[in-house]
């Protein structure tokens, strides 16, 4: 279904290819997961299948690529339209109408296909995806993961024989993610039809997936079976690090294979030490909390303390007030009732420059944050405005992201990247509170550590709301858990994660009912023994 002939691609100015002498072929009715290192060019690799690269990207294309039988050169995205649907990094960005239904409708209308057949497809793609409650919603009004599963529903409708999703899973709950996928793993054995995603959040795709492919650095792929493809890559989910840890061979990819050969290292394990981490004087409380849209009441009386170091990870469903939460703490964001003081102040009622060096907060597009023409404006123009020493903020980006470019512009890089950028600029100030939204979207495993250790060596109190499971895990010390606008759990990472199969990481899964959470965990006790 999907061929790739000696592919290389370069972007025009770029000094080197996105991609170098690809060849690879997706047969009909398989799902493939394509993983590599945030950057490595997987955007790059799914775009070429729909026509966008080269046409839309200019640069130099060089071999070929066939989709049912159609070369990518001769035939641009609109003569692929009804073969190959697209869901991007950005779902936002690929809206084209105002409310959810009209959406769903949009590319059949493109496609010129009968009003009745129109109906009922939106109507199967509202039930496939739980958006029946929000089929008159207007798309501007809707959660991140609430829009990621709209623009997913929107590239169903059309019945495309290939469906190509970037990133399809990372602004959205674990429960959701789960329905997504499954609904796509139903379409492929059931219809036959064929995707391709690309993700970081490999926990949640790889058990689904027919075959990896394994996209380097230099532009290059190995694809294979995904246990042996994923055990030599560095992006390994948590499951097949744990199997590496513990000499399994074949390596598991599935929670499920994975327990049954856990009972020995269960055995060996024993139950770990509890140790609360110690937490510093308060710096930010937040009492009885509300935030109101109109009719809707998306915060409901939420209090929260946070301790100088304590790291505070926000858990709940999409759409259940958290981004709400974290810019009603911000201060610029709009608060209904109730008080926010960050050492005694409301960040309300300061200017700018005194709430960035208060609250500095991260949102879930933080490209809306950048508008400078380099990356190497972008950490001037931040040292200068906190007025810190020049090369702060260019130190903490590449602390998280090392490479990327000063000349190139913020719009050109990887999500990851991109967030990385924003990060740094929003903690070059040293801010009392840091508050991120989603701040692992697009950033891969190693990344994602570096990430929590850069953050826990600055000690700074960080509030992050996420449904990044495994990062929880692995970087917060305390959970709080919202539904409808309240809070519902609130206690240490070990207590509140292992309580629920939805909020659990890997490693709790496949030990339980011992509470181990990482495989560092694991690997240190297996050490100390």
């Amino acid at each position: 279904m999907i061929r790739f002939e000696d592919v290389s691609f370069t972007y025009p100015g770029a000094s080197g290819p996105a991609l170098s002498g690809v060849d690879l072929e997706v047969p009909e009715g398989e799902l493939c997961l394509v993983v590599g290192r945030t950057g490595a060019g997987k955007s790059t690799l799914l775009r070429a299948v729909n026509g966008l690269v080269p046409h839309f990207s200019g640069g130099v294309l060089g071999g070929r690529v066939l989709v049912d039988g159609r070369d990518t050169r001769t035939n641009p995205p609109r003569e692929l339209a009804d073969v190959v649907g697209l869901v991007g990094q950005d779902p936002q960005a690929g809206f084209v109408t105002d409310s959810v239904e009209e959406e769903l409708a949009y590319s059949m209308e493109s496609l010129g296909l009968p009003n009745p057949v129109m109906r009922k497809r939106v109507e199967e793609t509202l039930d496939l995806l739980g958006l029946a409650d929000l089929r008159h919603r207007p798309l501007a009004t809707l959660s991140g993961g609430q829009q990621q599963r709209v623009a997913v529903g929107a590239a169903l409708t059309a019945h495309p024989k290939v469906l190509v999703l970037d990133e399809p899973t990372s602004a959205l709950d674990p429960g959701a993610a789960e329905d997504v996928l499954a609904a796509l793993h139903r379409l492929v054995h059931d219809l036959g039809m064929t995707v391709l995603i690309a993700e970081h959040r490999l926990e949640r795709v790889a058990q689904y997936a027919d075959r990896v492919v394994w996209l380097s650095s230099d532009g290059t792929v190995v694809a294979g079976d995904p246990g042996s493809v994923l055990a030599s890559a560095p992006v390994a989910p948590p499951v097949v690090r744990l199997g590496q840890l513990a000499g399994w061979e074949p390596v598991p990819v599935s929670i499920r294979d994975a327990r049954r050969r856990a009972g020995e290292l269960r055995s060996s394990l024993g139950s770990p030490a509890s140790v609360a981490p110690p937490v510093g004087a308060e710096v930010m409380r937040a009492a009885d909390v509300r935030v109101r849209y109109g009719s809707v009441e998306a915060v409901r009386g939420v209090s929260l303390a946070v301790g100088a170091g304590e790291r505070v990870a926000l858990m709940g469903r999409n759409g259940s007030g958290k981004s709400s939460l974290l810019w009603a703490l911000q201060g610029s964001g709009k608060r209904s009732g109730g008080e926010v003081l960050v050492e005694g102040v409301d960040p309300a009622s300061l200017k700018p420059g005194p709430r960035r060096r208060a609250v500095g907060l991260v949102p879930q597009q933080p490209g809306d944050l950048l508008y400078l023409h380099t990356v190497g404006e972008e950490c001037r123009q931040a040292d200068r405005e906190s007025g810190r020493e020049a090369g702060t903020c260019r130190a903490l980006l590449d602390r998280l992201a090392p490479g990327v470019p000063d000349d190139r512009h913020p719009r050109d890089l990887s999500e990851g990247q991109r967030l990385a950028l924003v990060l740094a600029v929003a903690l070059t100030p040293s801010p009392k509170v840091v508050l991120l939204d989603e701040p692992t979207r697009g950033l891969d495993y190693p990344a994602k550590t570096r990430l929590a250790e850069a953050l826990a060596e600055l000690g700074h109190a960080v509030v992050l709301a996420t449904h990044d499971v495994e990062f929880v895990a692995e970087y917060a010390t305390r959970v709080v858990v919202l539904a409808d606008g309240e809070v519902v759990a609130d206690g240490s990472t070990g207590e509140v994660v292992t309580a629920s199969p939805t909020f659990s990481p890997q490693v709790a899964k496949v030990l339980a009912p011992l509470p181990w959470l990482t495989v560092g965990d694991v690997a240190r006790a297996l050490a100390a023994r």
